[in-house]
């Protein structure tokens, strides 16, 4: 039975809830302060690449498994 890295699927939810955080924060910025809501949706997109990479890793552990 394929094993799951449930340390490395808690790091992915980490990443997957500072990204929510993120886009809050540049939706209630979009009209105030652009730049920062700009910075906060590159950060974002950060995070999602972050936690993508780190579930195609838990998947092909347990394939290897």
């Amino acid at each position: 039975m394929p094993q799951i890295d449930v340390k490395q699927l808690s790091q992915a939810k980490a990443n997957v809830t500072l990204t929510e955080n993120l886009l809050v924060q540049a939706i209630e910025k979009a009209t105030s302060d652009p730049s920062l809501a700009q910075e906060a949706l590159k950060q974002a997109a950060g995070e999602i690449s972050l936690a993508l990479a780190t579930v195609t890793q838990v998947q092909n552990g347990a394939k290897e498994s």
